[in-house]
């Protein structure tokens, strides 16, 4: 492992190798502090002596901390404060902590950033933004190795900035993962004091309220805790749902300029009451809520004994209680709750809603990808916290996945609705217009909206609506009559508009203002980016269905001797796009050849690749060569890499493959395998087993030994089963292949009549829980070529066998019905044989004709050499013969036995259309030299 360089200027044996185990961040910090030629030692820290002992940062977080230590009682843990600029300004800690505080120079008023003491634990946090651990061996200091650090933001409640820090140093054997939550915990507490302390006119009024309250005995409530500490008896305990409620309605009260007092339903039977008291202290306004619980029966702790003024409203502090209590009697019992200016508390208030309504959007939007849940999921996350009803519309392209055009859409966009929402309790009544086209007319706010691509607030008019568009009741109808607030948000992603969503309150007492506009633009933009990607993922999955069907046999060929079923089961079932493939190749004299092949891992890559060896295999499969040859030549094609891709290693590498081709008329198949498992074969007495190959490299890997293949013999009937190794996996990894294998054979033993069923049988016993690899079955059904379908003869190699030949084959032609073929067949043959009897060397020449849907005719000598055609002159005599066949039949070739070779051509029998005698000038003609 190669250590880091060490600083210029340092000892060489300063040098601390990669742990292997360090995180990413962690070796960058020490690159930084390397680079910075921080001494390891011992670091020089600055210190800061003019800090500020009463900081509202130190204020706040001193009673926490010093409870923070003592709930560590026992423990050698040493706590730390530090601000926003990484100086410590307060130390909590057992003597023996504090003194290796002192030697690392960690006193208050150091600096303990980076840039002086390298990678710590609060200058993680300071730069990340985020709690953050520094495990022992990954200090840069090395008297901090034997300590584990924790440290935590600490974050002000109103607008989110980064106060300070607070590090929690421990032995490193001593650490525990909960003493960070705890930290956090302790984090969030300091955070809420600094909200307490935030403004000295509420300080101000506070003091003045304790002052007045004095003789009253009232005590302040300690929301952390959820215990008021007054004197004189037990008090009552609250959870942490309902101080959260009794807080957001002391706001609400302190902003509200009419209510005086509220109750809050609590558990047990008991009710909270919440009385606002106004407060004057020098140019400052503001009013505070006290507390108090009675039982909802009217038994237990009664309300306060507190004067009322003649209109019902709570007299202000300064006034004498005069009046009686609206319920007199009992004990009186009330615990300061908040202080607090009207127009402050509001816009807290307010502020606490936006933050908490952003974070659940960020939390709910885009957890699916698609785009009308994503569309539902905005609607239902603002209802009925920031709308009474909420519409989402999108362009209809959109919803096709189709690439939006740039800028603003035309006036004319189609749009389709794909949300209503107006919360629970109409979830059974029509809302109206879900997934039907919609448009707006120029001049609406949701024209304009769509135009600028800016948020819009107008207000609606129910009567306006009625009827539109297309005589169909429009949402808003249901909020009932009169002016709604409205307000429109633009669906804009990546600079493309998406369509917009539409925001309505009932009435007009609550109408949006301008940071009502800034949210619904927020909420509307990260809904955008989910549908985008919603729409994006879409139209890839389609593209990735259309390339995997592409490349898969879209259907399997119908042969009269081969009957064929398969499987495709993709592992990604949601992409659907996976590597592995099955082919059925037809090949001449009515053979076909099977093939089987697994491109190592998924997705489109590999299906990429699976395409590119499915073409070339069909393509070796057409020039008839031996399995193995057909293997070799696919091992050399993934093996052969570009000179300027030397480095890089073809995808298709260590793809399995298996290649068998099945000869009706001689029952055997012939197979050859690249690494993949060989073919389960059921034979028509109900024995299943695998067929023996011999095992050869995957493809990528050869050289290593040459491919070879294997011939049996198949009786007719035969069930051929091949398959990737997908089929015998379960789970995340391989179960006993032999037991995995044992069930294969078993299920193919219970195979029916019906290939199809036979697929599904396969799957369900051996997948019952689907694929965990992608899978590809084929089955082969394989029958024998009737002796009354073919004709073979031999003859010597003499040219008077060219005319034997022609009328044995007019005879057979007569026999099967197919007269009509005589002229074409008999040229055809006449050729063929003479060619064989020219240049097919001393041997025998064989005759064969087959007949299936069309008829085959195969001359077979002992030559290798390669026949081609040529384009005679017009003065030469021969060179004519392979011509005249092209143009006679369908297709014709040639393939190569270990001995000799057979010349082949295909003609389809046309009953109906009789072939006319050609002409022979015209024939003549065909061979004429240009010009």
């Amino acid at each position: 492992m190669e250590p880091y360089p060490p600083p210029s200027g340092s000892d060489h044996g300063d040098r601390t190798p990669l742990d292997a185990g360090v995180r990413p961040e962690i070796l960058a910090s020490w690159q930084r502090s390397h680079s910075l030629g921080i001494d390891r030692e011992r670091a020089v820290l600055p210190i800061e002596s003019d800090l500020d002992p009463d900081s509202r940062l130190i204020r706040a977080a001193a009673p926490v901390l010093a409870r923070l230590y003592e709930r560590f009682s026992g423990v050698p843990v040493t706590l730390a404060l530090a601000d926003s600029r990484a100086h410590i300004v307060n130390r909590w800690g057992d003597p023996a902590g504090l003194e290796l505080m002192d030697a690392a120079s960690l006193v208050p008023g150091a600096n303990v950033d980076e840039r002086f003491m390298g990678t710590s634990s609060v200058s993680m946090v300071l730069s990340t933004r985020a709690p953050f651990v520094v495990v022992g061996h990954e200090h840069f200091l090395h008297d901090l190795k034997k300590l584990t650090c924790m440290a935590a933001p600490v974050r002000d409640p109103v607008g989110g900035t980064v106060r300070g820090a607070v590090n929690l140093s421990v032995p490193r054997e001593l650490a525990d993962p909960g003493m960070a939550l705890v930290l956090q915990d302790a984090t969030e507490r300091i955070g809420e004091r600094l909200l307490e302390l935030s403004t000295a006119r509420e300080l101000e009024l506070t003091h003045s309220f304790r002052r007045a309250m004095e003789r009253g005995g009232h005590a302040e409530l300690d929301l952390a805790s959820g215990e008021l500490s007054r004197r004189g008896g037990p008090p009552p305990r609250l959870g942490s749902q309902e101080r959260l409620i009794l807080l957001e309605r002391a706001v609400e009260l302190i902003s509200s300029n009419g209510d005086a007092f509220a109750e809050v339903p609590l558990a047990g039977g008991r009710v909270a009451v919440l009385r606002r008291r106004e407060l004057h202290h020098g140019d400052a306004e503001g009013a505070a809520v006290e507390v108090s619980f009675e039982d909802s029966g009217g038994t237990g702790r009664a309300r306060p004994a507190t004067a009322t003024a003649a209109d019902g409203r709570v007299p202000l502090l300064n006034r004498p209680a005069e009046a009686a209590p609206p319920h007199a009697g009992g004990t009186t019992d009330a615990w300061l709750l908040l202080v607090g200016e009207p127009g402050v508390g509001r816009l807290a208030a307010e502020a606490r809603g936006r933050l908490a309504l952003l974070n659940e959007a960020g939390v709910r939007l885009g957890t699916t990808l698609d785009l009308w849940r994503t569309a539902e999921q905005l609607a239902e996350i603002t209802v009925p916290r920031f709308a009474d009803l909420v519409v989402v519309d999108l362009v209809e392209g959109v919803l096709a996945g189709e690439e939006p055009p740039p800028g603003p859409p035309r006036p004319d966009v189609p749009l389709r609705r794909v949300a209503a929402w107006a919360g629970d309790d109409a979830r059974d009544l029509p809302v109206g217009g879900v997934n039907e086209p919609v448009g707006y007319p120029a001049g609406t706010p949701q024209a304009r909206c769509l135009e600028t691509g800016q948020p819009v607030t107008d207000s609606v008019v129910t009567a306006a609506l009625a009827g539109h568009p297309a005589g169909r009741a429009h949402p808003v109808g249901f909020l009932g009559e009169g002016a709604h607030s409205y307000l429109a948000a633009p669906l804009s992603a990546r600079g493309c508009v998406l369509g917009l969503a539409g925001f309505y309150r009932r009435g007009r007492t609550r109408p949006y203002e301008q940071d009502d506009l800034t949210l619904a633009g927020e909420l509307a933009a990260r809904a955008a980016i989910s549908m985008d990607n919603a729409r994006r993922y879409r139209r890839e999955h389609h593209a990735s269905l259309t390339l995997q069907r592409s490349l898969l046999p879209h259907a399997l060929p119908r042969l009269s001797t081969v009957g064929l079923a398969s499987r495709y089961l993709p592992a990604d079932t949601r992409s659907g796009v996976g590597g592995d493939w099955f082919d059925a190749i037809p090949l001449s004299g009515m053979r076909v050849a099977l093939v089987v092949g697994d491109v190592p891992g998924n997705g489109l890559q590999a299906a990429a690749t699976m395409g590119r060896l499915r073409t070339a295999v069909r393509t070796l499969a057409g020039l008839d060569l031996l399995p193995e040859e057909v293997l070799a030549h696919l091992d050399d094609l993934v093996s052969r890499t570009p000179e300027e891709d030397a480095d890089d290693q073809d995808p298709a590498t260590g793809t399995t493959c298996l290649y068998a081709v099945y000869d009706p008329v001689s029952c055997r198949c012939t197979a050859a395998t690249a690494g993949h498992a060989p073919p389960a074969l059921l034979t028509p007495d109900g024995e299943a087993r695998l067929i023996d190959l011999p095992t050869g490299p995957p493809l990528g890997l050869g050289g290593l030994q040459p491919y070879e293949s294997a011939t049996v013999d198949l009786p007719p009937g035969s069930l051929l089963t091949m398959y990737t190794d997908g089929l015998l996996k379960e789970g995340r990894g391989y179960e006993d292949t032999e037991a995995r294998t044992a069930q294969l054979l078993a299920s193919l033993r219970l195979a029916g009549a019906e290939l199809e069923d036979t697929c599904d049988r396969l799957t369900d016993a051996l997948l019952p829980d689907g694929p965990s690899d992608d899978v590809a079955l084929l089955l082969a059904r394989v029958h024998a070529l009737p002796e009354d379908r073919m004709a073979c003869w031999e003859f010597p190699s003499d040219p008077a066998a060219v005319a034997r030949a022609r009328a044995l084959t007019r005879a057979q032609l007569a026999a099967w019905g197919m007269s009509e073929l005589d002229f074409n067949t008999g040229l055809v043959v006449s050729e063929l044989v003479t060619n064989a009897v020219r240049y097919g060397g001393p041997g025998p020449v064989g005759l064969r004709l087959l007949r299936d849907d069309s008829l085959i005719c195969e001359v077979s000598d002992g030559s290798n050499t390669s026949p081609r055609i040529r384009r005679a002159a017009t003065t030469e005599e021969g060179g004519r013969g392979l011509f005249l066949v092209a143009q006679f039949t369908k297709s014709w070739g040639a393939r190569y036995m270990p001995q000799g070779k057979t010349v082949w051509a295909e003609q389809i029998p046309q009953p109906e259309k009789p072939a006319p005698e050609p002409d022979e000038q015209a024939l003549l003609a065909m061979f004429d030299d240009p010009g």
